[in-house]
């Protein structure tokens, strides 16, 4: 997925924020002097063994116990560098944008990015980030909304 042609095809407005490529959310964050609780930062998670999709803000870390209460599972685990690859062949490695359902996987969110007017998150590439309305990010997405934060 090229989540700016996706967004285009969706119809929403979103502005593109190339920026240097860091190796973290909070960094990312940082260099487009977007404060790291509302920028928007993608963990996967297996649930069950099924991979889940979690945003969370990009200074808090998600809660595994959290996320699995919310969603009734056993087991809830962060997956590893190689499922990543073989799930998001086309991001790269760290920038995985929050639209679970276009890799039919669940989406869950904090419920803190989603009181935000806007939302904020990395392209599938490490030197774009797309800022947007979070209503749009909402209807086109349908996330999960909990609060999964520690």
């Amino acid at each position: 997925m090229h989540v700016e042609s996706f967004l285009k095809n969706k119809g929403v407005d979103f502005d593109v924020l190339p920026h240097r490529t860091e190796y973290t959310a909070s960094r990312t964050a940082q260099a487009l002097h977007v404060p790291g609780a509302h920028f928007a930062k993608t963990v996967v998670l297996k649930v069950d063994q099924q991979p889940v999709l979690a945003v969370v803000p990009a200074n808090r870390l998600v809660s595994i116990e959290r996320v699995r209460e919310e969603l009734g599972a056993s087991i809830v685990q962060l997956a590893e560098e190689w499922e990543l690859v073989r799930l998001f062949p086309d991001c790269e490695l760290g920038a995985i944008p929050p639209f679970g359902s276009e890799y039919r996987l669940e989406t869950i969110i904090d419920d803190d990015l989603a009181h935000d007017e806007a939302i904020t998150f990395e392209a599938n590439v490490r030197s774009r980030a797309i800022h947007m309305r979070y209503r749009d990010y909402a209807a086109i997405e349908h996330p999960y909304v909990a609060h999964i934060v520690n």
